[in-house]
């Protein structure tokens, strides 16, 4: 006999386990995505695979809505986590925690796919693209509430043409930075003219320059999407002007800087008041001339008596009216002969007597269709109930409550022969009224 202790598959799984876990307790892992898959459960079930091997992964569903890249098929990514083990299928896998793609050519692939994907939906077609306001009486910015973006678009605001500003404050970089922006854009817009908060005219989506990964909320689809869907116009101003952020396609503008988008959103108060008032002394003049053209050309001209006009009118109007009146009585005599002689070429009599019989005809073969088809669903029904009788009948069901009872092994499968039963191999009873656990002691 061995000395060695026997175990029981679910100990020697659970300590596989521990000493998996203990020993990978954080972990990186760089891999491409193969077959994601978001389940209904709201976890995301993937593989990470290399050339020589691979790794499945889940990530639970409460951390699929905080990744920072949504993985998708042929992505290289970074994910970070904690191996465990799968005891039902015998594997290792990793809970994933985080996701970050791999380098920045993984990260332009990813941009430039999610591109040709978003335009051929037709987010990006310059038909969507909407006029902003000349002169906006509130402008929505959407950025954070701290730094200099939002200072330098208020100052340069109230610089060129001071009007109210409203902050939607959000992150502009980690995880939930994208599903802020989002949100806020549709906050806005979900805003009603007139009601207790004010809706803005205009938007500004903003940010500051950066890294391309802190870019990257600016390109997430949940962001693109809301600034398509935007009802107000929309200027993009996110990073430098060197930067490209896929909200700068569905923009309605896209503003080199944030500065820049202030000084779009709004015209120069003095520069318009200086307009104005070269219109206004433009327009005086022309009408100074008019009027001297005016006298001139009534001083010139003899003008006839308005009587006269008057009376010379009237008769005209006379005139064609009695001539309409005649063509009229002339039109209708034409028409009444044609109808006559239509009429008599028709035999309406013997009309009325054809579409009598195709009356009659049409209500029997609608009467010998509904009795067809109730007999076809007659014999259809008994048909199904038959069969119905003989799936029960065949059911094994039928044969747990005659008082028998059905052997599994620990995998699952039906045992019909002692000869399958090993020793000490635990078993499954199933019963008409339940499952009861047994092991063989031989």
């Amino acid at each position: 006999m061995s000395n060695i202790p026997e175990l029981t598959v679910s100990e020697i799984a659970s300590a596989l386990k521990r000493r998996v876990e203990e020993d990978f307790g954080h972990v990186r892992v760089r891999g491409e995505v193969s077959a994601p898959k978001y389940h209904s459960s709201g976890h995301l079930y993937l593989t990470l695979k290399d050339e020589n091997a691979c790794l499945a992964g889940v990530c639970w569903r409460g951390r699929v809505g905080r990744l920072s890249v949504r993985p998708e098929e042929g992505m290289e990514v970074v994910a970070e986590g904690r191996l465990t083990t799968y005891a039902m299928q015998s594997k290792y896998q990793i809970v994933i925690e985080q996701v970050r793609l791999a380098g920045v050519g993984a990260i332009l692939k990813m941009l430039e796919d999610r591109k040709k994907k978003l335009a051929a939906e037709g987010l990006f077609d310059a038909a969507r693209k909407r006029r902003l306001p000349f002169l906006p009486d509130v402008i929505g910015v959407v950025t954070s509430p701290t730094g200099a973006v939002i200072r330098d678009i208020l100052h340069r605001i109230a610089e060129r043409f001071p009007c109210r500003v409203l902050v939607w404050p959000v992150a502009v970089q980690g995880e939930n930075a994208a599903a802020q922006v989002a949100s806020a854009i549709a906050g806005f817009n979900a805003r009603k003219p007139g009601g207790g908060a004010p809706r803005p005219d205009l938007l500004i989506v903003a940010r500051g320059g950066g890294a391309l990964e802190d870019l990257l909320p600016f390109s997430e689809e949940v962001v693109v999407r809301a600034a398509a869907a935007s009802r107000i116009p929309l200027i993009s101003a996110v990073g430098h002007e060197t930067d490209t952020t896929l909200i700068d396609l569905a923009a309605d503008l896209r503003a080199p800087t944030p500065t820049a988008a202030a000084e779009i959103a709004v015209p120069v108060r003095l520069d318009l008041l200086s307009t104005l008032q070269n219109k206004g002394q433009r327009l005086a003049a022309q009408l100074r001339h008019a009027i001297k053209a005016a006298r001139l050309g009534l001083s010139a001209a003899r003008l006839a008596h308005p009587r006269g006009l008057i009376e010379t009118l009237s008769q005209r109007l006379d005139e064609r009216g009695e001539r309409l009146r005649l063509g009229l009585r002339a039109g209708v005599t034409q028409r009444a002969r044609l109808l006559e002689r239509a009429a008599a070429g028709l035999g309406v009599a013997a009309l009325r007597q054809r579409l009598r019989h195709g009356a009659d005809a049409l209500t029997g073969l609608g009467e010998r269709l509904s009795l067809s088809g109730r007999r076809v669903m007659a014999r259809r029904e008994e048909k199904l109930t038959g069969l119905s009788a003989l799936l029960e009948s065949l059911s094994y069901h039928g044969v747990l409550a005659r008082g028998f009872a059905l052997v599994r092994n620990g995998a699952g499968e039906t045992v019909t022969r002692a000869a399958e039963i090993g020793s000490n191999e635990a078993l499954a009873l199933v019963f008409a009224d339940g499952e009861r656990r047994v092991k063989n002691e031989e």
